[in-house]
């Protein structure tokens, strides 16, 4: 069965190539992902490896947990399943009318 790691304290340069070809030392990878801003499209410094078997993510994590990778000290363990979020509540408020506002005589 797949396992999924999660690897963060990545430098911002890493590209999903260079994440792949690294974490190959431990065995099959069969996906890399660097987790990027929507807006700048810039990486977050974070991202995901996954593997085939648990072996192998087992071996990655002992490989790479702690250690230096491009200059900073990555860490690299199970990633956690995605937690459901509360809905977000309207839009952006940057000041101006108010439709909420019962007092805002003005328009």
């Amino acid at each position: 069965m797949a396992k999924k790691l999660y690897v963060g304290g990545l430098p911002y340069s890493t590209t999903q190539d260079a994440l792949k070809e690294a974490f190959s030392a431990a065995g099959n990878v069969t996906s890399a992902t660097i987790i990027t801003d929507r807006m700048s499209g810039r990486s977050k410094g974070f991202g995901f490896v996954e593997f085939d078997n648990d072996d192998e993510a087992a071996k990655a994590i002992e490989m790479f947990n702690g250690k230096d990778f491009g200059g900073r000290k990555i860490i690299v363990n199970e990633a956690r399943p995605l937690e459901a979020r509360p809905p977000r509540r309207g839009g952006f408020n940057r000041g101006g009318f108010n439709r909420d506002n019962d007092n805002n005589d003005s328009f």
